[in-house]
């Protein structure tokens, strides 16, 4: 089966299980970029009803998700089986155990985010031993532009690609920074090296993040503890954020980084 591309078409084999191969077609699609169930079908050359039925199995699966106003996207188990066949020993492993440590420190969940090319995708997290507490399912994307986490990536992306960014940011609560506010955020965030937030992405969750460094200083991840905001204030985020610095110091040490 040819799948056509920006770039003329691409091959999708053909292994004689009909099924499989027209399954892969359309991650294949949604991967390059098909969001709508219009451009699946024209992607792939597949009858709007296998496609659709298609999509709501793998969807099942949590192969694909649909985000309202976004469409078809690749779904949190692609991730989940990425990160886990990834090769020993992969940032997600020399992380958990800091992870585990500032989750234990903290009384709050842990996590471990990476940049993607549409937001950044939690790669690995610990749950908070406490019943009132905040999770993040590895495997889940959420946006760049809001959260400590996304304030750490911003802050750390190179101009002008960063303007452009705080440009795209938008209000997700009524608490979440734009504009020239967000840019002051950002430039105090890179000088003191931790980010927080408190209610911003969502109503009610919050949120202290620092940057993982290789040894050029480039921003390899984002660490993070989150919880609800009864708990995780402003106030307290500068209580939490020389824990989450070090867990993200820790983890460098571990992959062998010197600052050059």
């Amino acid at each position: 089966m040819k799948v056509p591309d920006a770039h003329g078409t691409r091959d999708i084999p053909d292994t004689a299980t009909g099924v499989l191969d027209r399954s892969i077609a359309v991650l294949d699609a949604v991967q390059h970029g098909a969001r709508t169930l219009a451009q699946v079908v024209e992607a792939t050359g597949l009858p709007r009803t296998t496609a659709h039925r298609l999509l709501g199995a793998l969807a099942r699966h949590d192969l694909v998700e649909h985000v309202g106003g976004r469409g078809y996207l690749l779904g949190p188990r692609l991730l989940q089986i990425a990160a886990a066949s990834l090769p020993e020993p992969s940032l997600r492993a020399v992380a958990h155990p800091a992870l585990e440590r500032l989750a234990g420190t903290t009384a709050e969940s842990s996590q471990l985010y990476v940049r993607t090319i549409e937001g950044r995708v939690c790669i690995d997290a610990v749950e908070s031993s406490k019943e009132l507490r905040t999770f993040v399912r590895v495997g889940t994307e959420l946006p760049v532009t809001a959260g400590s986490a996304g304030k750490v990536f911003m802050a750390w992306t190179p101009e002008p690609a960063r303007s452009d960014l705080v440009s795209l940011a938008r209000g997700y609560t009524t608490s979440t920074p734009t504009g020239e506010r967000l840019r002051r955020q950002l430039a105090a965030v890179r000088k003191r090296g931790w980010a927080s937030s408190a209610g911003e992405r969502e109503e009610g969750v919050g949120s202290v993040s620092a940057p993982l460094l290789g040894s050029q200083g480039e921003l390899l991840a984002a660490v993070s503890i989150s919880g609800p905001t009864t708990r995780l204030t402003r106030v307290a985020a500068k209580r939490y954020a020389p824990a989450v610095m070090a867990a993200a110091r820790e983890i460098e040490h571990a992959l062998g980084m010197v600052r050059s």
